[in-house]
């Protein structure tokens, strides 16, 4: 498998200052097909886009709130960033704020690998592929074309007042069966009309008929990511409780890193190589919450992975935890430059 060498080229941080008026983020070094922003200052809405979706049509994965299309929001994606509006969620006067990118495919195909057609922008070198599709309130397949088995899917009706339901290969040992909520806190439950307890495939994933994710219908929306190496890690740990905390393994250095206990209640812990360009990456935000960013949870990024220097239960009590990762640089590209610690 072929080794992706430059990951800010399909996965990037930026940060910006709002101006209250108009303006365009750049350096993003790609254009955007998924952009996902917050207000590091106050407790405001995560604001969710996507080019599947359209500009102006916005997403909070901190609550079960529909799709609502608000035009002085994201107003275009561009071949280096963005361009906002003067809405106060995006591009309030003097605020700061954090946008992660990700690239699919800079245009949308139809995919019909399954018995439901979705909609999709694919980055297949990447893993990762944007989506909807129309449900139909009884089981089906979703073509999500990754060409790879799914390490983590975060799908859910946005037509209605729904959860943001997510599986992770790594959640429990028979992961179909259950899920996560990217809005909730909650442990990872049991439901069957969800995955309909069938694991995803290189070319579809299963869902039941849970309105959650499949109402009839209404439009889904999904994000699909398989594992590259040297790009994106979607594994699991067990915090040991201590300030000399958990190493997790990555074989790279991150840019990105998102935590959720799995065994109890937890926040999704979301740090970056941005909002912190030193150790101890201390800068977190969670998605499923509003707050502003804030300071309790604590660790090292390293050129492997990372370690915990907490206690924090969020993120390294004696429990057990999925993440997702996405690399700042690999541990030994095929360019044999390695990866130094922060």
């Amino acid at each position: 498998m072929a080794q992706i060498n430059k990951p800010d080229e399909h996965f990037n941080t930026v940060l910006y200052t709002g101006n209250g008026s108009t303006q365009s983020i750049t350096g993003v070094n790609f254009q955007p097909d998924w952009v996902w922003l917050k207000d590091r200052d106050n407790a405001t809405n995560h604001m969710l886009f996507d080019s599947v979706r359209g500009t102006g049509k916005e997403l909070h994965s901190q609550n079960t709130d529909s799709e609502t299309t608000q035009a002085n929001t994201l107003t275009a994606f561009g071949s280096d960033g963005f361009s906002l509006g003067n809405n106060t969620d995006v591009n309030n006067s003097s605020q700061n704020f954090v946008a992660w990118n990700w690239l699919g495919a800079n245009g949308t195909a139809s995919n019909t690998d399954g018995s439901i057609t979705s909609s999709v922008s694919v980055n297949q070198t990447a893993g990762i592929s944007i989506g909807t599709f129309t449900g139909t309130a009884s089981v089906g397949t979703v073509g999500h074309g990754l060409n790879a088995v799914p390490s983590m899917i975060i799908n859910r009706t946005i037509t209605a007042a729904k959860d943001w339901m997510t599986y992770h290969h790594k959640n429990t040992s028979a992961p179909e069966t259950d899920y996560l909520a990217l809005n909730s806190s909650n442990a990872t439950a049991d439901f069957e009309d969800v995955w309909n307890d069938t694991a995803p495939t290189s070319s579809v994933f299963t869902i039941g008929d849970s309105s959650q994710n499949n109402t009839g219908s209404g439009t889904s929306i999904f994000y699909a990511f398989a594992e590259k190496k040297g790009f994106s890690k979607f594994g699991s740990y067990t915090g040991n409780g201590n300030a000399d905390g958990t190493f997790v393994y990555t074989g790279f250095k991150p840019a990105f890193v998102m935590v959720k206990k799995t065994n109890g209640t937890g926040n999704w812990v979301m740090f970056d190589n941005k909002r912190n360009t030193f150790n101890v990456v201390d800068k977190r935000l969670a998605a499923n919450l509003s707050d502003d960013e804030g300071t309790s949870d604590r660790l090292d990024f390293l050129s492997n992975g990372w370690k915990f220097r907490s206690t924090a239960t969020n993120v390294n009590g004696s429990d057990s935890y999925i993440y997702m990762a996405f690399a700042e640089q690999p541990l030994v590209g095929t360019n044999n430059i390695p990866a130094t610690a922060r």
